[in-house]
């Protein structure tokens, strides 16, 4: 990998590994969304968080929320209330259980609330990265072919240097998974998570 990492001046982030979308009794699983793929990860991520917080980095969970309104009639916007018409009142709704990270990788150092498929659009996460003096991004999560890809492309686009980790992320077709990291790899390094661990130590 040509970019030199500084283990101070990088961050881990992940996409919306949350409850809701993980968890047997977040959102996702009552309706039967679920894939092996998708339930591997937080086991999979964990020693990069452990590995990278070692050498004083920092791990930052970007979190979807669907803005509550009132009587908590969520904001949904019309392609995903089409896409995902079981999503209702309380589903990733700040402060619930299912909007919380997973168990296995909490807590996290930052956490940021996303409502689009970027974790950069309109979040604080700009905010946080130039204040803690970040410029590299190492990204996992869900699903690679819309936050995870949305967020690398964002990133790339301020000149922030992104590491994919390639079987850190996933997607609920594992042909879709594949195409996307083709894809994103003109922008970005893949490697490993275990490979990651390795560079870190």
């Amino acid at each position: 990998m040509a970019h030199e990492i500084d283990p101070k001046r990088t961050a881990l982030l992940t996409i919306d590994l949350q409850n809701d979308f993980l968890h047997p009794e977040g959102a996702y699983g009552r309706a039967g969304q679920t894939a092996e793929a998708i339930a591997a990860l937080p086991a999979r991520i964990k020693p990069v968080v452990d590995a990278l917080r070692t050498k004083g980095g920092t791990y930052i969970s970007a979190q979807f929320t669907l803005v509550p309104g009132p009587g908590e009639e969520p904001l949904i916007a019309p392609h995903l209330k089409e896409l995902r018409p079981f999503l209702g009142k309380g589903d990733f709704a700040p402060g619930k259980f299912g909007h919380a990270l997973v168990n296995t990788l909490a807590p996290a150092d930052y956490t940021v609330e996303k409502v689009a498929y970027s974790a950069l659009y309109q979040t604080r996460l700009e905010y946080i990265l130039r204040a803690l003096n970040i410029d590299t991004l190492i990204i996992g999560g869900i699903v690679t072919n819309g936050g995870v890809a949305s967020t690398v492309r964002d990133a790339h686009l301020r000149n922030i240097h992104t590491i994919l980790l390639s079987d850190g992320c996933a997607a609920f077709k594992q042909e879709v998974h594949d195409a996307t990291l083709v894809s994103l790899g003109s922008i970005c390094p893949n490697v490993t998570c275990a490979e990651m661990v390795d560079l870190l130590s």
